[in-house]
């Protein structure tokens, strides 16, 4: 009876969700909608927070407040969300609405004057009910490709006021704005032997298995042959009738002989789960060729809230005289469902393909801290900096420290500590720690205490000590010096960094700071002359550009330009 009750829960718990408004909130777009990208699709170090809109491939479309509320937040970016606008709403949900353009009306005048009031293009406002407030409706700013963005769109998000939690759009209504009748494709899936005793399919390694299709639509596998313990993991996208590009899946369930063993369903989360997707895919293989392969089990549990899993945390026991049944199912958000069966029976083969050979001499347990050191270097790994147990790579040779490689996922900071032994003491405020890939250095921001310099990273690799007394480079594509500029709305220029990165950047119209908007992407810094600082007549430009260890460029120039 216990064990009834067990999975009648446990099956229950996994699709059960909130009860959320269906009808409140409209669309923040007058376009049909298509997506680009969807709620819980699998990114570089995060699941993805909410919609990609697609704006016709252009920007400066409309964008509309979903309902009614305020303003509570604003924040201007170079990375992530770039300008994106937050609306809290009196039913306790907040919209969030990123990459824009430019806002508009008296949200615009409201941001622009803090820009002036800060002297900074990167900025964060939060702001209180009543300082501005938004009808359902109202044009709240224009679409855009600021910050992170691959290219125009509107990203568009839903979170929960008291949690913070993020949540799938889908459950407002938007499921309307949209039709999918396809079910998802599962591409891929392998067979993981767990331990070192483990043979699948007289193999050591991980297995693709060969899918056939059935009368019935569901899909069969190779069977499985295995003397232990094993996990499954699985490729998989959907699309819908309208947007004709790949998305992620909304629920995927697997079960062992009938009974839930591992699944998922992408409803809500936390900004602090989106680093496990590291855990939930088999990072090494994304690493090395790109494919996102998501694991059905785990061998060291983490703390993901959308996972319901078995005591058996998805992994199955291949034990004699019982043959097993595998079943994988994967749906969509509209109730489009694929399923896999894999038939798996005990044998003891012999093995054909060995383990990888391990030639790490240092063994790391995932729950325990951990550190190395050797020479000048050291490294401190708190408990759970990674996901699992494994063998490392460490060494220091030629002033370089070696920990292993970028195909271990890593969770949370890590430390590296270097004493400084080389350079002089007029350098030292000019040496940080850096991460070295191939030719490319990538800054680490380091403190300093006497000789020893510390940074704090979550990626594995090579690191160095770095002197960086190059100043930053400012150019500009065609000289303005003494030139009239009546004809032009701005001015722009290029700054770059080759070693530590650009850490500020100010300009001065005729000694008064002016704005100057910051593209990531092509590195181009542009001031609008709509902004009203430039004079009648003559006026002087002064750029101050800094790097991360102080490196700084003047550039001076003056111009021309009338405002009749």
């Amino acid at each position: 009876m216990r064990f009834y009750l067990f999975i009648l829960l446990f099956s229950s718990s996994l699709f059960s969700q909130k009860d959320y408004p269906k009808d409140y909130f409209r669309s923040p777009l007058d376009i049909p909608l298509q997506l680009s990208g969807n709620f819980g699709e699998l990114r570089p170090n995060h699941f993805h927070a909410g919609f990609d809109i697609k704006t016709l491939q252009k920007e400066g479309l409309n964008v509309y407040a979903v309902a009614d509320g305020y303003v509570s937040r604003i924040k201007i970016s170079t990375f992530g969300n770039g300008k994106a606008i937050y609306i809290t709403h009196a039913n306790g949900y907040t919209s969030v609405y990123g990459h824009l353009q430019k806002a508009v009306g008296v949200i615009e005048d409201f941001i622009k004057k803090t820009h002036y009031t800060e002297q900074s293009f990167e900025i964060e406002m939060y702001l209180k009910p009543g300082d501005l407030e938004v009808k359902k409706g109202q044009i709240i700013g224009l679409s855009g490709n600021t910050g992170g963005s691959e290219g125009p769109h509107l990203h568009f998000e839903f979170r929960d006021n008291l949690t913070e939690n993020i949540i799938n759009p889908m459950f407002f209504g938007f499921d309307q704005f949209f039709k999918d009748t396809k079910k998802p494709i599962i591409s891929t899936i392998y067979v993981y032997p767990i331990d070192d005793k483990t043979v699948v399919n007289q193999s050591k390694r991980p297995l693709l298995l060969n899918l056939a299709l059935q009368k019935d639509g569901t899909y069969i596998s190779d069977k499985v042959v295995s003397n232990g313990k094993i996990g499954f993991g699985i490729n998989t996208y959907d699309y819908d009738d309208v947007s004709f590009n790949r998305n992620g899946v909304f629920n995927v369930q697997s079960f062992e002989n009938g009974t839930p063993s591992f699944g998922f369903q992408f409803n809500t989360y936390s900004f602090d789960e989106m680093r496990y997707i590291n855990a939930l895919i088999d990072y090494p293989r994304y690493k090395k060729t790109g494919q996102r392969i998501m694991k059905l089990f785990m061998i060291n549990p983490y703390k993901l809230s959308i996972i319901k899993a078995a005591a058996s945390n998805g992994i199955v026991s291949v034990v004699p005289n019982l043959s097993s049944q595998y079943r994988i199912e994967v749906a969509d958000f509209y109730g489009n469902k694929t399923t896999v069966t894999i038939p798996i029976k005990y044998d003891n083969l012999t093995t054909i393909v060995p383990s990888e050979p391990v030639i790490s001499k240092y063994y790391i347990k995932a729950n325990n801290d951990c550190n190395f050191t050797k020479d000048n270097m050291s490294v401190f790994f708190p408990a759970g900096t990674f996901y699992d147990n494994f063998n490392m790579n460490f060494d220091v040779n030629n002033d370089t420290l070696f920990l292993h490689d970028d195909t271990v996922p890593v969770h949370s900071n890590f430390t590296i500590s270097i004493e400084d032994i080389k350079f002089s003491e007029s350098q030292r405020d000019k040496v940080f720690i850096g991460s070295i890939n191939g030719t490319k250095i990538n800054y680490i921001p380091t403190t300093r205490k006497e000789k020893m310099l510390t940074a704090k990273t979550k990626t594995l690799g090579k690191f160095a000590l770095v002197l960086d007394t190059s100043p930053p480079i400012v150019s500009i594509a065609k000289s303005i010096e003494g030139q009239w500029l009546s004809n032009v709305n701005s001015i722009q220029f290029t700054i770059s960094d080759a070693l530590s990165g650009i850490k500020s950047y100010n300009g001065y119209l005729n000694g008064k700071w002016v704005l100057f908007e910051y593209d990531n992407k092509t590195r181009k810094i542009t001031h609008a002359f709509s902004d009203g600082i430039v004079a009648e007549g003559a006026n002087d430009l002064k750029l101050i550009v800094t790097d991360n260890l102080g490196n700084s460029t003047i550039f001076e120039t003056h111009f021309f330009r009338s405002q009749k």
